[in-house]
């Protein structure tokens, strides 16, 4: 018999630092957090462990907790038969990373809540993702489940052994082989670039149908590919794409910032969580399309994004970014919160206001909610001209009718219960939003998001940061916590370097370069030099599992993987510090992807991004001066497209560098100019605002 705990069931989780474990403190089952612990007592009791990976974000994680795992026979029968654990996939990445892809080998399924079904010894030998508790719309129950397992536990356990242990074979053999043949970075790059556009919905935007995720990485590289090639289907693609997900309900029409995914392939309906890693990377993304289309509507979708980062996102008095808000705002709920009914609207609003909304934003149309018809997500299907011609008034009225409706609208929704925000301050997360956050303050040209990106800088410089071991997971109240995990280092260092170039400020770039050191210090395996997901000598999680197996995070998630995302780190500091060559460990990363992704298609895009930037000399711009002519020149260059510009407003300090012709035509008194180099060489002085425009775009893919 298993001893008795001494607590009371899941009672261990009600102090846990995770918001989504603390949740299901009450709970009638005896939950472990990630650890040794639970481990030790699947084998003293000879149970199989039942693994339940969530987050505080996810819709179906809540689900299950609100019907599966708080039913009373599911509950006995988990207390009778398994040692249950509950991990939050964001605070334990590496956890979910492996599982992920053992319940992927064995079910094709994927996800969360991932369910896993344990030897004592971590390997999967069962799993899947959403369970009803009875057997529901094709899905069997887990009441039926729970038996199944452990009647092949007791009767059939040395099969289930010899499945875990092949597939936990399997994988690790997968990690280690390498693809025969390898094509060029240019070669890599054209192909990604080439499955992209077979993966494009030329009718919706975006790739791929239903559910369909936003590819802010294929995006960029499809940008990328028409600068450098003058490439109409990519342009056309990535606009298309960018124009119909900030039109779409996957775009909070009212509120700002991004759901996580949309339900449809027209963008209409979204799973309603709003995550930071979402916002930060299509931030990124939409701050490239304003640049290279100049399309009014991107700028509005950068301001309405960053406003809901500042503001929902960046509660937290000594700085950084929460992690997520939640889909929910109540059991049982499904983007209440977030929609509209059409009487609702129409008891708010005046006669010409509810018109004037319910025309733009086809409430009660496509976009009704498939469980509740009569509620509706909020779209843009037209401009506010289109609005006032249908209306037959002004512009000027349409806009104003608009304008007080919205506010209405926001006044009422502000009442609601708000969905819960995982206040976690990770430092991957942060990375990407301070990088994100200063540029979109630079394209916006506002101060706020710069600032608060060098709060969250300063903060985990301040209160984690060690050249040893770089940036640790999390920042909470027991202050640093985790060490060692790849992501965190590799988009704190880029959004570092992102920061540095915003504020010309030397020491992000000492920071991040120290940081480079610890991933290319601690987490290349040979033969290849790929990186791991996390560091042997530095990672302090619990030795447990399958942590010991070699995980390298090459494919994007939709969202930029760990290993592009050091590689653009690298390349960052070679175009902000002037090396002359390209750094050589960028390019043997690199190289050491490619074979690995060279069939990954619309996944492979962040490494065939940052082989294209690699691709690409690095061009330089210092605009000199003061006034309204520097003013224009610098509104240039920060509205041109270009895949590798670099800007300093006024010539640079060390660590930042110039070529030599940069350094000796700047300096102060010769009025308004910009200077332009590309790699070592160096354009004549220009004054014009379209004559900088025209030499960035001209020399996008010439070195």
């Amino acid at each position: 018999m298993m001893p008795a705990s001494p607590l009371k069931p899941a009672r261990r989780l009600e102090h846990a630092a995770s918001a989504y474990l603390r949740s299901a403190a009450v709970q009638q089952i005896e939950w472990f957090p990630w650890g040794e612990e639970p481990f030790r007592r699947a084998k003293e009791s000879g149970r199989p462990v039942l693994l339940d990976i969530g987050a505080a974000w996810c819709h179906w994680c809540h689900v299950m907790d609100e019907g599966t795992y708080s039913d009373p026979e599911v509950a006995r029968l988990v207390e009778q038969n398994f040692v249950a654990v509950k991990v939050d996939r964001d605070e334990n990445p590496e956890v979910d990373r492996r599982y992920q892809r053992q319940v992927n080998a064995l079910s094709g399924e994927g996800g969360w809540p991932l369910t896993a079904f344990l030897t004592p010894q971590g390997e999967t030998f069962l799993g899947g993702t959403y369970y009803p508790p009875a057997d529901y719309g094709g899905r069997p129950g887990f009441r039926r489940v729970l038996q199944e397992v452990s009647r092949l536990w007791r009767e059939e356990r040395s099969a289930l052994h010899e499945q875990a242990a092949s597939v936990a074979q399997g994988l690790r053999s997968m990690e280690h082989r390498g693809s025969q043949g390898s094509p060029t970075l240019q070669a890599f790059v054209e192909g990604t670039v080439a499955h992209a556009l077979e993966q494009y919905d030329a009718s919706h935007g975006g790739f791929g149908g239903a559910p369909k995720f936003p590819h802010p990485t294929g995006i960029s590289l499809l940008m990328l590919h028409a600068a450098r090639s003058g490439d109409a289907k990519s342009a056309e693609a990535a606009r298309h794409s960018l124009l119909r997900m900030a039109d779409g309900g996957v775009y909070d029409q009212l509120g700002g910032g991004f759901h996580r995914y949309s339900v449809d392939e027209g963008w209409r309906v979204p799973h309603f969580e709003k995550m930071a890693v979402d916002n930060a990377q299509l931030l990124v993304a939409y701050v490239e399309g304003w640049s290279a289309f100049g399309e009014e509507r991107f700028r509005e979708v950068i301001a309405g994004t960053t406003e809901w980062v500042l503001s929902t996102l960046g509660r937290d008095p000594k700085g950084g970014f929460a992690a997520s808000q939640d889909a929910d705002n109540a059991p049982g709920d499904d983007g209440g919160y977030f929609t509209w009914s059409t009487s609702e609207v129409r008891s708010l609003l005046t006669p010409d206001e509810f018109r004037a909304v319910r025309w733009r934003h086809g409430l009660g149309g496509e976009a009704r909610m498939h469980l509740n018809p009569l509620q509706s997500v909020l779209q843009r299907l037209f401009s506010v001209a289109e609005v006032a011609d249908h209306l037959k008034v002004a512009p000027e009225q349409a806009s104003s009718w608009l304008e007080s409706a919205h506010a209405k609208m926001r006044k009422v929704r502000a009442a609601r219960p708000e969905p819960f925000v995982d206040p976690a301050i990770y430092a991957s997360l942060n990375g990407m939003l301070l990088g994100a956050l200063a540029e979109a303050g630079r394209a916006l040209g506002e101060a706020r998001p710069i600032e608060e990106a060098r709060r969250a800088a300063d903060r985990f410089l301040a209160e984690g940061f060690d050249p040893h071991r770089g940036v640790p997971h999390q920042l909470g109240p027991q202050g640093a916590l985790g060490w060692g995990l790849l992501e965190d280092q590799s988009e704190f260092a880029l959004g570092l370097l992102r920061l540095a170039e915003v504020t010309q400020e030397g020491r992000y770039v000492e920071r991040a370069r120290e940081v480079l050191e610890v991933v290319l210090g601690e987490f290349p395996t040979p033969p290849e030099g790929l990186l791991r997901d996390l560091a042997p000598k530095l990672y302090d999680g619990p030795k447990v599992g399958a942590w010991e197996t070699p995980s390298f995070p090459l494919e994007d998630t939709p969202h930029l993987s760990a290993t592009s995302a050091a590689a653009l780190a690298l390349l960052k500091l070679n175009a902000l510090t002037g090396a002359t060559v390209e750094d050589p460990r960028a390019t043997a990363l690199l190289n050491a992807c490619v074979p690995r992704l060279q069939h990954a298609g619309l996944f492979g895009a962040g490494a065939a991004l940052a082989s294209a930037i690699h691709l690409e000399p690095a061009v330089r711009v210092v605009v000199e001066g003061e006034g309204p002519e520097a003013d224009a020149l610098w509104n240039a260059a920060v509205r041109t497209y270009h895949p590798r510009r670099v800007l300093f407003r006024g010539s640079p300090q060390p660590p930042f560098t110039l070529p030599e012709e940069a350094v000796a035509a700047s300096g102060r008194g010769r009025g308004p100019r910009a200077l332009v180099c590309r790699g070592t060489s160096c354009l004549p002085p220009i004054t014009r605002p379209e004559e900088l425009s025209q030499a960035l775009r001209s020399g996008a893919g010439k070195r």
